[in-house]
């Protein structure tokens, strides 16, 4: 068994296990003149994975509140949607008052608690058309113009890349004056201009929309619906 398949196969109605630590079931052997690669029971060693017959929106969470609901309500409409969160995320959507139980009856939930980020695994077998990460804060959107994948947003973010999967990024620092709501409050930032500079240095990127507003994060998951030819709710 291929460890995608036991990590989907823990996952409970509405992704409710999703969270826990994943502990891949293989192990490591060499053969002489092969790579080293990881093999699972012998009845399963060499078969191809079973792709998932309905691949899935990926929509990843960071550690931003900056219309953290308003994207949550888009994601909430969308069929065939697994929730990414990074630890910043859980710690802000706890902020902003958001229910992680509530988010377990409505996605399939996967947290930042893997070294190696392991759920990046699903997007090597077609579990996923789409990346979405809303809303992406300042420090995600570097990482992701540096290549760095040292967390399960920015792995995913990476991994989908090297599979050719279109990702849409709604990025939080996209303009000199950012009106955002706090968890207490509204307030008047101004993002500096290496923030300004890594928001339009990832609109070059392949595979990658940039969306700097909700109602274009709208648009832009709107024409991926299109695009696949499928509807929202």
């Amino acid at each position: 068994m291929g460890y995608a398949t036991l990590l989907l196969s823990s996952t409970g109605a509405g992704g409710s296990d999703a969270d826990r630590p994943f502990r891949p079931s293989f192990r490591v052997v060499d053969r002489p003149g092969l790579p080293r690669r990881p093999v699972g029971a012998a009845s399963h060693a060499g078969s191809p994975m079973k792709r998932d017959p309905l691949p899935r929106f990926a929509w990843a969470l960071t550690g931003s509140g900056h219309f953290l609901r308003e994207s949550l309500e888009i994601a909430s409409r969308l069929p065939y949607t697994d929730l990414y969160l990074s630890a910043a995320a859980e710690e802000v959507l706890h902020m902003y008052n958001v229910d992680l139980e509530d988010l377990r009856r409505r996605f399939r939930l996967f947290r930042d608690n893997t070294a190696s980020a392991a759920p990046v695994g699903l997007f090597y077998h077609g579990f996923y058309h789409t990346v979405v990460i809303a809303p992406a804060t300042s420090n995600t959107v570097a990482k992701l113009v540096y290549g760095i994948a040292d967390t399960l947003v920015t792995n995913i973010y990476a991994q989908a890349g090297k599979q050719r999967i279109p990702s849409i990024v709604f990025a939080c620092d996209a303009e000199p004056e950012v009106y955002t709501e706090a968890p207490k409050e509204w307030v008047t930032l101004y993002p500096r201009r290496i923030d300004l500079e890594n928001t339009e240095r990832l609109r070059r990127f392949e595979y990658t929309t940039v969306a700097t507003t909700i109602e274009e994060l709208r648009r832009a998951v709107e024409a991926r619906l299109q695009c696949l030819n499928i509807s929202g709710s």
